[in-house]
């Protein structure tokens, strides 16, 4: 792990906070955790924490809706939680939608919604070439 935002591993699940501005380094080095931690960890779903962020503007929310589908390509589900009012309202009002990645008021509803995600979908083996 190259970046500065850590990443948690709870159970079969990746937690990151995201508690500085994501300029273009930091988010290319998120991304690249992210998918490292998805296979070296072997976990399944990936909260994504933006309570600390003040701002979300269409870069931010591009790399983290990026980042949620690259996890569900590695077989992840991803919960964006702590979402401010007036950072929904700014999204809404550009037009962004956050498809590909389920959202929750907070960390708690997160892991709810995971786990009852985890319950719906049928398991999938993971391969690792070689």
């Amino acid at each position: 792990m190259k970046g500065i935002i850590p990443i948690l591993r709870l159970g079969k699940t990746l937690l990151a906070t995201i508690q500085t501005d994501l300029r273009d380094n930091v988010a290319q080095a998120f991304q690249e955790d992210v998918l490292s931690a998805l296979e070296s960890r072997g976990t399944n779903g990936l909260v994504i924490d933006i309570s600390g962020l003040e701002m979300v503007d269409t870069f931010v929310a591009r790399v983290l809706v990026e980042t949620g589908r690259m996890a569900k390509l590695m077989g992840a589900i991803t919960v964006l939680v702590g979402m401010r009012p007036e950072v929904a309202a700014t999204l809404v009002r550009m037009g962004y939608s956050m498809d590909g990645v389920q959202t929750a008021l907070n960390l708690e509803e997160g892991l709810a919604l995971l786990r009852r995600s985890r319950a719906r979908k049928p398991a999938t083996p993971r391969t690792r070439k070689r």
